[in-house]
């Protein structure tokens, strides 16, 4: 379908204001574009979809761009975005004049960390598949309707949908919609989690009357999916320092349907108190810096620090020993991040079995980020040795 020159004009107009928005505040991207669309109800769904596509890519490739483009005394986003038309990113990957972590459009600082964790071939397939779109998962919950019943319902109405590879409750979306504006999630019959999420979740393995304890909880996307092995027995709690995103996780949890499930704030140190060394289970997603979901947040790769590596290891650590105190001397504590770094990952679990009386329980999880596939997680579960 032709776009007129005013359709052109008026979608430029609007992405070069998101970028200049964008960059003069710290919100994270998606943030910003969502805030951005709420308060720019004009733009259509196609208007949307070509801003949203647009600065996610330039983003992506901002570093490269900003290398062919260094000899301007002043670098616009307008040069940019004119550059992203006009020059293939792939077009650059073999030009060795160019050094190889700004062919891949990644801080130097960042690529040195991913070399060092896995080598350079790696390294470099890790960073090319991060900086393409991520496909759109959800899990299904079944407590509502069955994963066929479902595909099947989405197939109706004509969505480009199929099952996920590996978890048995996931759908993968080829094609992106507005999953908010759907009965089916208003009615809980899914939740939005990446196939990789939902598998992480799945080593917490509860049985069935078991206490387990999320104790990064955020927005409750692990304990809604591992909430499933309980069947409506046992007890889920919730803690997290983020009141904001407690409050998102009660909201789901109503809409999902689960009722033995209580959230825990950081301030009722009683509560908390009381389940010290009683927890079955205690799943542990600390922060981490992100990078395994850099194909959703590009713009967490340009922030990234050493400074900001050693804080979040630190903290890991603290957060992590924190966590095990309320482990019941039979139960399992799984760590979790969303990060492709070893010092986040592999060092962590060494220093985890030299402090602690803990033995691996089960297989490591590991993924890699690969086109049209899962984001990375990395996830172990620990057993107390007797």
């Amino acid at each position: 379908m032709h776009t007129s020159s005013s359709s052109v004009n008026f979608r430029h107009n609007h992405l070069v204001e998101l970028l200049c928005l964008y960059e003069r505040q710290t919100k994270p991207l998606d943030f910003c574009v969502s805030d951005y669309f709420r308060s720019h109800k004009a733009l259509g769904s196609k208007d949307r979809a070509y801003i949203a596509e647009t600065i996610y890519a330039l983003i992506r490739w901002k570093g490269l761009y900003d290398y062919l483009l260094q000899e301007q005394s002043y670098i616009s986003w307008e040069k940019r975005i004119e550059l992203l038309h006009q020059k293939n990113p792939d077009s650059f990957l073999d030009d060795e004049s160019i050094p190889l972590h700004i062919r891949l459009s990644f801080p130097e600082v960042l690529f040195s960390e991913i070399v060092a964790s896995w080598g350079q071939e790696l390294a470099k397939s890790i960073c090319l598949a991060c900086n393409n779109p991520a496909p759109t998962c959800i899990r299904v919950n079944v407590k509502k309707i069955s994963r066929e019943a479902l595909l099947a319902k989405f197939k109706e109405q004509k969505f480009d949908v199929s099952f996920s590879k590996e978890s048995p409750l996931g759908i993968i979306f080829h094609k992106k919609i507005n999953f908010f504006g759907l009965q089916e999630f208003r009615d809980g019959l899914f939740e939005i989690q990446d196939e990789a999420s939902q598998l992480v979740a799945s080593l917490a393995k509860p049985a069935k009357t078991n206490r387990v304890l999320d104790f990064c909880a955020g927005a409750g996307g692990k304990t809604l999916a591992f909430a499933e092995a309980l069947s409506g027995t046992g007890q889920i709690y919730l803690h997290d320092i983020r009141q904001g995103a407690l409050l998102e996780a009660k909201k789901r949890l109503k809409r999902a349907g689960i009722q033995n499930a209580q959230i825990i704030h950081e301030s009722e140190k009683a509560k908390l108190k009381a389940l010290k060394k009683k927890m079955n289970v205690v799943f542990v997603d600390v922060p981490c810096s992100g990078t395994g979901t850099l194909r959703r947040n590009p713009d967490m790769k340009w922030k990234f620090s050493l400074e900001m590596l050693q804080r979040l290891a630190s903290e890991q650590r603290v957060i992590f020993e924190q966590a095990l105190s309320y482990l019941h001397p039979e139960g399992r504590i799984i760590y979790a991040t969303c990060s492709i770094l070893k010092k986040e990952n592999q060092d962590q679990v060494e220093h985890f079995l030299k402090i602690y009386p803990l033995q691996v329980d089960g297989d490591i999880f590991q993924s890699f980020p690969k086109q049209g596939e899962k984001d990375v997680f990395f996830a172990i579960r620990f057993k107390k040795t007797q």
